[in-house]
């Protein structure tokens, strides 16, 4: 019987990408977006899904559980990137970046996990990144947002694991998606005397990394092999070399060491 996958983020980047290439290997694979798509694979069908409504979320679970009876697999994608100087950041984009990056994912597990322990299975895959790993400058509230994931999926794998339940997240570096084009960017630290040529230039090069950055697919092969896993790890980095390593200094160097490697890399 093919596994039921629910995959939030859906209708673009790496969402899309995942949901088709699981549609294509037989998964029966649900999709969320904030409005009607089109369906374009027999496997993969779409649910219209608010992540940072409760309500919306209940209502979308309910439509997968409805037309399956189940949900295997919970792939928790949808997210978003605001970027600019911490101190010059207004409510609504800090809330806009907290409730979409990390309130939704809890939403979305709150409401499938009821069903997984009554199956007595299920897995639940929650993409982190590595600015979950490191504080990434003039990325800090997506970087908040994505070290909240990380602590909530370390708890949650603690707390289920005794229901039959897997839990996974994946770190991805720079991927070239339209994550990128649809970045919202502060207009008051581009206008900012203290920040604003710092910003401009870090954010030139952020843009450029991303934009050359790895293609969608090697994360949804991951996701794949992650689901195909007897024994699936918590973490799973999906990055380039550099990156890649940069993670694993994170790891051993003094705090001020990493700060210093970030301002120089970043030109802050």
């Amino acid at each position: 019987m093919s596994k039921v996958v629910l995959i939030t983020g859906a209708s673009s980047g790496l969402g899309k990408t995942t949901a088709e290439r699981l549609a294509s290997k037989g998964y029966v694979v649900y999709g969320t977006s904030r409005r009607k798509q089109q369906e374009t694979l027999p496997n993969l069908h779409f649910i219209v899904m608010d992540v940072c409504d409760r309500a919306s979320v209940r209502d979308g679970v309910a439509e997968a559980l409805r037309r399956e009876g189940r949900i295997d697999v919970l792939v928790n994608n949808a997210g978003m990137g605001i970027s600019g100087a911490l101190e010059l950041a207004t409510d609504d984009e800090i809330d806009c970046q907290m409730n979409t990056n990390f309130r939704g994912c809890v939403l979305v597990c709150q409401e499938v996990l009821p069903t997984m322990r009554g199956q007595g299975r299920g897995q639940i895959i929650n993409l982190s990144s590595i600015g979950g790993v490191m504080g990434l400058p003039y990325q800090g509230f997506y970087s908040a947002s994505k070290f909240a994931i990380e602590g909530f999926t370390e708890a949650l794998a603690a707390e289920v694991k005794g229901f039959g339940i897997k839990v996974s997240m994946v770190e991805p570096g720079d991927f070239a998606t339209n994550f990128t084009a649809q970045r919202r960017i502060s207009d008051a630290t581009t206008r900012s005397e203290a920040y604003g040529k710092s910003f401009t230039r870090s954010m030139s090069l952020i843009e450029k990394e991303e934009n050359s950055g790895l293609h969608p697919d090697k994360l949804a092969r991951t996701v794949e092999r992650i689901i195909r896993s007897r024994h699936p790890r918590l973490r799973y980095v999906v990055a380039n070399l550099v990156q890649h390593l940069s993670v694993v200094v994170k790891q051993i160097v003094p705090g001020n060491w990493m700060v210093a490697i970030l301002r120089l890399f970043y030109k802050v």
